[in-house]
């Protein structure tokens, strides 16, 4: 249930700030498929090491994903896969809405063309 006192919206929007930045969603989508080490991720992604590091250090921070040492490599992995259900929800409501401009779209070019 949300609750809607500030500190708990706080929360929720800094929830959701984390997730609005495109390389932070990248890096997470690295991850969906188990756990990588820097090297793998920056591979995956194409982004720059010190992109990477930064936001990494952020979703470490948030609790989105976690840090396994394994040597002298550092490993991350999703903490909560329920990051990937909230995506979904979001693209199948964004195609929903991609749709229905489409649709919008082909009326007013039949309108057009009928004048």
């Amino acid at each position: 249930m949300l609750e809607n006192s500030p500190a708990a919206l706080g929360q929720i929007a800094d929830y959701f700030k984390v997730l609005s930045e495109i390389s932070r969603l990248q890096v997470l989508c690295s991850l969906r498929s188990g756990s990588k080490n820097v090297t793998e991720i920056i591979n995956i992604t194409g982004l720059g090491q010190a992109n990477v590091s930064k936001h990494l250090q952020i979703l470490t921070k948030a609790g989105m994903i976690k840090r396994q040492p394994q040597g002298v490599s550092v490993f991350y992995e999703i903490t909560d896969p329920l990051i990937f259900d909230i995506c979904e929800l979001v693209c199948a409501r964004l195609s929903i809405r991609l749709e229905q401009q489409s649709q919008q779209l082909k009326q007013l070019e039949a309108l057009r063309i009928s004048h």
